[in-house]
């Protein structure tokens, strides 16, 4: 298990620890989150450590879940684009997309509370939350050698 772990990390830091060149010869944003969903269900699997079983009942129930919360952003995004023109006030409305935000969690939660043992569906958003940092560390760190790599110096004089 510890050998399917380590795979998970090396396969996010390949993803995101290529030179700029071979990315833009990869294509799309499409592919880029292809890959980025191919390495999160490797390591939510690897966290959760799920049966075939259980694996079964989870990743449908799983990618709803993603579906929703995708929409919910995307209505939040095309909302705040507009919000630079009208300069409305967006308390309510940013606190509007946090209740729903919620309430697709809960709701959520209650539903891999079904199909899993408690212990593995307790560990859902924790195993969620912690791939979303492992990749963010790996674009920054990506990020910062790209900045401060081999012929970074002479951009910058």
């Amino acid at each position: 298990m510890k050998h399917f772990y380590t795979l998970s990390i090396f396969i996010v830091l390949t993803l995101f620890c290529r030179p700029p060149a071979s990315r833009a010869q990869q294509g799309s944003d499409d592919q880029m989150k292809d890959r980025i969903r191919a390495a999160e269900i490797a390591y939510l699997s690897q966290k959760l450590d799920l049966t075939p079983d259980e694996a079964q009942k989870f990743w449908p129930l799983y990618n709803k879940y993603t579906k929703e919360v995708e929409i919910l952003i995307a209505e939040r995004r095309k909302h705040n684009a507009g919000q630079k023109t009208a300069n409305q006030p967006t308390d309510q409305k940013e606190l509007g997309y946090e209740r729903r935000m919620l309430d697709i969690k809960t709701h959520y939660s209650q539903e891999f509370q079904k199909v899993l043992p408690a212990a593995k569906a307790g560990n859902v958003f924790r195993s969620e939350r912690e791939f979303r940092h492992e990749l963010i560390r790996a674009m920054k760190d990506r990020q910062s050698r790209n900045v401060n790599g081999p012929g970074a110096r002479r951009f910058r004089q």
